[in-house]
Formats: structure tokens, C-alpha cells, sequence
């Protein structure tokens, strides 16, 4: 029996009443909306489900208990038989998600006047006022007359102006920032008015008035009682989609075990808070089950991240420490728009993820999710950095991966030298950190297990790559020679770590010319 999957259906009702799969988070939201607390914010990287809670938290204010019963042949929802008031409170549902911003502030303008008049004829209230900030004010006030109840607010991705604007114009940036301080601002005194308020966004601007205003705002982006709200676990995963699993394995004729692992390496992984629980990515694990079991970088292509790679630049961070890097927890809260930070950054666009956390030292590891995520994300940089022709992409695409699996060093370094040489002139740095990082990011984009910079007791390995046969110690140089990159693997005893692995070693001494730009004289030596 093949599933209807909800592939970019981001709206609740159309999933419930057309039959769709839906993974039920609603005694989640239970435990959330019957807490304390009133007005809360999450933090998740796009295309995770931010919309679909949305849309969800939306039908509960409004009462809309038949969505959450039996309905189209699909089961009831969790929340139906827990104690829940069921009042049809009114709502306003904001959306910022779906403007081009760089268009100007009219577009702000227009979206948000958009879903305001929308919400003022749904519940046959007037919608005046001078400024947006005013229409805003005055509708809560007046939903919260006309309907008797108090208001729940729903404002999705509420970042995204500031998003699309941060690298591309700073001054019309800073006007975004300003008026939605203003527009924001205006929940703060509405308070009374207000049963229910949620943000979600992809980064915490700490110079928004949300924020700054809004300190009794509940930030449950690090919370580990909600580590999977957005997302999908493994238990999910084989619980709710088992049929569209056994149709390709059918189709396919695939191991289970093997391609249930290789789902895992390639759409799971993200980690949002201290508690050890990993979430699939939505939209990439129905895009493969939609596409047959392909396995595309279905998550990563729906967005370019830009403004990602040019902060990573801007701030000259080492790109061979983007695994295992350590971060605090106060750095998590630096998302300042005039100081901003590539760490804390690339963890709440989903770029990173914590692979571990210290409780003693309250300190993170970071790193890639995922195979989909490191290696699509080091093309990106690659792309950035060296702006190398398609067809020269397209030879060590097709040599390096394969020569390095077979032990054929000869060809991989082929396949080297034939990508560099196509690296522009004038943007080659003569540093050997320069040809160091530029290798690290060929190894890293084919998902091959390759370090930078390992430390070892004696000293400091420029590249290890290791692969099911073997291991391959690279020590680079510049205007040097071979047999001193040589040399200092075997004075530093570079490989010893390795010696008993059972796996053929290779020491790799690679000297770059900088006058050629390119890898210059090199020799192996195979042991094991």
C-alpha cells in the first residue's frame, strides 16, 4: 500500500481531511500548552516542520476537535482524549516565511497587512489604524471584544526579513529591523488581551524588541522536553512509515539493514538540545520516498545558504574545524545583528548539530548532521573559495572518492592537480594553511572520513583520511620538498596511532609550487 505523504503541505486540515501521514507530536503540544508558561519561542533550521506546528497550535485554538478525532482512514491524534478545553479562542496567523525581502520594506509591508485584514474578515471585525503596528494593536483588542475570548498569536518565521536582508543591504536591513522592533513590540502591552503567543524563526536576533521587550518570552529551542517537537525519530520513522520502506525495499531489492542504516547516515543526526535524541529532517526523508529511494540532498538544495558561506569567509574561520567544534552555551545567545557569529549561526540553520555536550564544562560539540549536510555544504564552500569550472568539479568528482577507495594514490593526486587547475589565478592564497584547507574541502565533500589538524602526541597531522582498507597520512609543504614532508611523518611518527589497524598505511608527502599554484613534486611511501 503505497502512503500519501504531505511532501511541502504545510497546512493541518488539508493533511487530516486528505489523509496524508501525519507523525502526532500532539501530546507534545499537550504537555507545552498545558504548563505555566503563555508565550513562547522555537528556534529550528527551515523546512523542518516550524509551519505544520504552526498550522497544528492554530486548529487547537480554534476548537477545531473533528481534525483530531478519526478522520480520512487515519487514526486519532493524542490530544483528543487528553483534558484540553477545546475553546474556540480567536487567532491570528502571521506568515512571514513566503516574501522576498530585498524586494524593500514594502513587501514587509504588504505581508503583514496581508494576514492581519485576511484574520479581521474571517472573524467580521474592522481592521483600521494608521501604521501596521497600530492596525495590529487595534485588531487584538477588537478580536478579543467581538469573539469573548483571548487572542493566541501565531507569527512563522518571523526572521526571514532580516534573513534576506542581513549580507545584501545593510541599510535596508536596519529599517527591517526597526519596524518589526515596532510591530513586535506592540505584544508586550497586549498582554492581557493575548491567551496564547508563539514565534518561530530560524536565529534569535537579540536587538529585536521581541526579545528585548518580551523578556517573559519561554525559549524552547534548547529545552530537552522538546527535543523532537520538529523533526521525525527513528521510532517514528518505522512506526509511521513502514509501508513507504517496504515498497522500495520491493521495488528495490535493498538489504533492510543496510539501507536502513544508509537512511540514517544520510537524513538523520540533528540534535537540538543536551538530550542524547536524534530527529530525521522531514522534507528530505519524504523527498527520498517520494523519488523511489534516491538519495539526493533534498533538504540542502531547497536553499542556497549564502549569507552562511560569507559570514564563514568574512570572519576568516578555519574550515577544517567546522567538525567537532567546541561552543558554549552563552554563545548560543549571541545572535547580535551588528556583531553576528558564524557558530551559533550555522547550528540554528541546521548546517551543524550537537554531537555532544558536557555537562561539567556546560559546553557543546558541533558538527555535521549528516552525509546529505557535509557534503552538500562543503561543495557550497568549495564553490565560494575556489570557483573552479563545472567540468573540472566534474573530474574529481568522478576519480578522487574511487581512487582513494582502491589505494590508488597516483590517480587520486591525478585528480587533484587536474581540479586545481582550474582554481582562478587571482583568488589562490600563497599560505600553506591555504592548499591545506583547499584538499580538506575536496576529501570532505565525498563524505570520506578525513581530518585536519589531528593531534597526536608528538606534533600535529596536516590530513588524515581513512577508508575501509585504508589510511592515508597527508603532511603538506609549500616551495619545499617531498621527502621533508616525508621526513616529518616518520620523525613525528605520524602513523602509529594506525599501526595496528590491520589496514595499509600510507605516508603522503605533498609539496605545493607556489609559483604553478598547484601540487608540485610528491612521493609515497606504503607500509602494512
Amino acid at each position: 500500500m503505497r502512503q500519501l505523504l504531505p511532501i511541502g503541505i504545510q497546512d493541518f486540515p488539508k493533511i487530516r481531511e486528505g489523509g496524508f501521514v501525519y507523525v502526532d507530536k500532539t501530546a507534545r503540544i499537550h504537555e507545552w500548552l498545558t504548563g505555566s508558561g503563555q508565550s513562547f519561542f522555537l528556534s529550528r533550521p527551515r523546512r523542518f516542520g516550524k509551519s505544520l506546528l504552526c498550522s497544528t497550535l492554530e486548529a487547537v485554538f480554534e476548537g477545531r476537535r473533528e481534525l483530531f478525532g478519526e478522520i480520512a482512514r487515519r487514526p486519532a491524534l493524542a490530544i483528543n482524549s487528553l483534558d484540553w478545553e477545546w475553546k474556540k479562542h480567536p487567532v491570528i496567523r502571521i506568515d512571514l516565511g513566503a516574501g522576498n525581502y530585498l524586494n524593500g520594506i514594502v513587501e514587509l509591508h504588504a505581508n503583514l497587512n496581508r494576514d492581519l485584514e485576511l484574520c479581521a474578515q474571517k472573524y467580521g471585525v474592522p481592521f483600521t489604524g494608521e501604521t501596521i503596528s497600530d492596525k495590529f494593536a487595534r485588531l487584538i483588542h477588537a478580536l478579543h471584544g467581538h469573539c469573548g475570548q483571548r487572542v493566541a498569536v501565531i507569527i512563522d518565521e518571523y526572521d526571514k526579513p532580516l534573513l534576506d536582508t542581513m549580507t545584501a543591504d545593510s541599510l535596508l536591513h536596519k529599517t527591517m529591523r526597526e519596524e518589526l522592533k515596532g510591530f513586535y513590540g506592540i505584544l508586550k502591552p497586549s498582554d492581557k488581551y493575548l491567551r496564547f503567543l508563539f514565534l518561530t524563526g530560524v536565529t534569535k536576533f537579540s536587538k529585536v524588541s521581541v526579545f528585548s521587550d518580551l523578556n517573559h518570552l519561554d525559549d524552547l529551542t534548547l529545552d530537552p522536553c522538546y527535543a523532537d517537537i520538529c523533526g521525525i525519530t527513528q521510532e517514528e520513522l518505522e512506526r509511521d512509515f513502514a509501508p513507504a520502506i517496504d515498497n522500495i525495499l520491493d521495488e528495490t531489492g535493498r538489504d533492510r539493514e543496510e539501507y536502513m542504516e544508509n537512511l540514517r547516515q544520510y537524513y538523520d543526526g540533528y540534535r537540538f538540545t543536551k538530550k542524547p535524541l536524534k530527529v530525521y529532517n522531514s522534507f528530505g526523508l519524504l523527498s527520498h520516498f517520494k523519488k523511489g529511494g534516491e538519495f539526493d540532498p533534498y533538504w540542502y538544495e531547497t536553499g542556497t545558504p549564502t549569507f552562511l558561506v560569507k559570514l564563514i569567509a568574512e570572519q576568516k574561520i578555519n574550515i577544517t574545524n567546522l567538525s567537532n567544534m567546541q561552543i558554549g552555551h552563552e554563545e548560543f545567545r549571541k545572535y547580535d545583528v551588528e556583531n553576528m557569529k558564524a557558530e551559533p549561526v550555522l547550528y540554528q540553520s541546521g548546517y551543524l548539530t550537537i554531537t555532544d555536550y558536557n555537562a561539567d564544562r556546560n559546553r557543546y560539540t558541533l558538527d555535521f548532521p549528516n552525509i546529505e549536510v557535509r557534503s552538500s555544504f562543503t561543495v557550497s564552500l568549495l564553490k565560494q573559495y575556489l570557483q573552479v569550472p563545472e567540468d573540472k568539479s566534474r573530474a574529481l568528482f568522478f576519480n578522487l572518492p574511487d581512487a582513494l577507495e582502491d589505494g590508488e594514490i597516483e590517480k587520486a593526486i591525478e585528480a587533484m592537480r587536474q581540479y586545481m587547475a582550474g582554481v582562478p589565478y587571482d583568488i589562490i592564497k600563497e599560505t600553506e594553511n591555504y592548499y591545506q584547507t583547499v584538499v580538506f574541502l575536496m576529501f570532505k565533500q565525498f563524505g570520506l572520513n578525513c581530518r585536519a589538524e589531528v593531534r597526536i602526541a608528538d606534533g600535529r597531522i596536516d590530513t588524515i583520511v581513512e577508508t575501509k582498507n585504508f589510511v592515508y597520512c597527508f603532511e603538506f609543504k609549500l616551495d619545499k620538498t617531498a621527502d621533508e614532508a616525508l621526513a616529518q611523518i616518520d620523525t613525528k611518527e605520524y602513523l602509529l596511532p594506525w599501526a595496528g589497524s590491520g589496514k595499509k598505511l600510507f605516508k603522503v608527502g605533498v609539496n605545493f609550487d607556489g609559483e604553478k599554484r598547484n601540487i608540485g613534486e610528491w612521493k609515497y611511501v606504503a607500509t602494512g
